[in-house]
């Protein structure tokens, strides 16, 4: 259970450093229906987590039991490194977009909208920025197709890997919206807060995390080709 675990727990936490998600739950709960909106776009969050992790270890587990050990290695990790690939892409996207020193950053136009979505429609945005966000499928399906390639793993382990996967991936969603269930006025200038530093840093932030994730992805899919 412990290599399940520890070869899920980088793009976990990867995942759960999202800003614009992040910004989105926090200006839903400064919204009239910030008590049923921020929970719902949890829910859609973490089930989009779940079923992306599931179906991707599933087909990654049945590929690698119809081919044989050499192949289904070889197989893993080009794909390894093509997503590696794929963040330092990202990385060199971001950075290029991050804003001039002193200009005002520029987000995503449909945030200007999320506080007066409906609950069904918050839903839908946590599914879509877990399970369509670029940065957070790739690293979902890297995390599952990892965890396909763990010798050993009994189907118990994989369940509870991907748990803890959909648990840490979810901690920075989870926590403004209890906090802010729970913390009253003070919750919201603090969340006010963070929206400002993320909406200033984002780009920055995301440029710098995909250049780790795609380095680490890179340098994890080589040394098999080279036995």
């Amino acid at each position: 259970m412990g290599q399940g675990i520890s070869a899920i727990l980088t793009f976990a936490i990867g995942v759960a450093i999202s800003p614009v998600p992040i910004i989105a739950v926090i200006l839903m709960l400064f919204s009239q229906r910030a008590r049923v909106n921020g929970p719902a776009f949890l829910v859609g969050w973490v089930v989009a987590l779940a079923a992306v992790s599931t179906v991707v270890y599933v087909v990654s587990h049945d590929g690698n039991v119809a081919q044989t050990s050499s192949t289904a290695s070889d197989s893993v990790s080009w794909g390894t490194i093509a997503l590696g690939v794929g963040m330092l892409a990202l990385a060199r996207r971001n950075w290029r977009k991050r804003p001039a020193p002193g200009a005002e950053p520029v987000m995503p136009k449909w945030l200007a909208s999320v506080e007066s979505v409906s609950p069904v429609k918050a839903l839908g945005l946590g599914v879509a920025l877990a399970a369509v966000n670029p940065k957070n499928l790739i690293l979902t399906a890297g995390a599952a197709a990892g965890l396909a390639q763990v010798s050993g793993l009994t189907t118990t382990d994989a369940v509870v890997a991907i748990a803890v996967f959909v648990v840490i991936a979810s901690l920075t969603i989870a926590g403004p919206v209890v906090y802010s269930l729970v913390g009253g006025a003070k919750a919201r200038a603090s969340l006010d807060s963070a929206k400002t530093w993320l909406t200033a840093h984002n780009a920055a932030v995301m440029a710098v995390l995909f250049l780790v994730f795609g380095v680490d992805l890179i340098a994890k899919g080589l040394p098999p080709l080279t036995h």
